[in-house]
């Protein structure tokens, strides 16, 4: 496997993250609504893995010469996930129970997810129409599983 440094690979490496992260949230919300946790729980592990491709994007923006936009998007969303990680699967911390916590998780979530978008349009028009729709679709879930489940 070539992992070389391309602009154009890296473009579209990015911009399939953020419409895959954005499927997978969906995916995430929609099994909250339905009452399937145990499916719920395996796409918020596919969904941290995708920390793994995050880290090399965030590594070839140095060899790319990116500008320091693009290292708060890929890193916002890195934190994203790792903060996810901590405490939805290491820590078990019921977080959604209080209300602040849950207000800076939000705040982190749309801001990692929104940075994504930045990343998804370096590939194109295409890309970024894709981007934003399912990220819209998401928005929408988010709130619509958050007031019918609570979480």
């Amino acid at each position: 496997m070539d992992l070389s440094f391309s602009q154009d690979r890296c473009n579209l490496l990015g911009a399939t993250l953020a419409v895959t992260i954005n499927l997978l949230t969906i995916g995430i919300f929609l099994s909250r609504l339905t009452g399937r946790t145990a499916l719920e729980h395996k796409i918020g592990i596919i969904l941290i893995l995708l920390v793994l491709p995050l880290i090399y994007l965030f590594i070839s923006a140095y060899h790319l010469d990116r500008p320091r936009i693009y290292f708060l998007w890929i890193g916002l969303m890195i934190s994203f996930l790792v903060v996810e990680l901590l405490l939805d699967y290491v820590l078990k911390i019921p977080f959604r129970e209080v209300r602040w916590q849950v207000i800076a998780y939000v705040m982190l979530f749309f801001g990692s997810t929104g940075g994504m978008l930045g990343v998804a349009g370096l590939a194109g028009r295409g890309w970024t129409l894709a981007a934003v729709t399912s990220f819209l679709v998401m928005a929408v879930l988010a709130f619509v599983q958050r007031h019918v489940t609570g979480m």
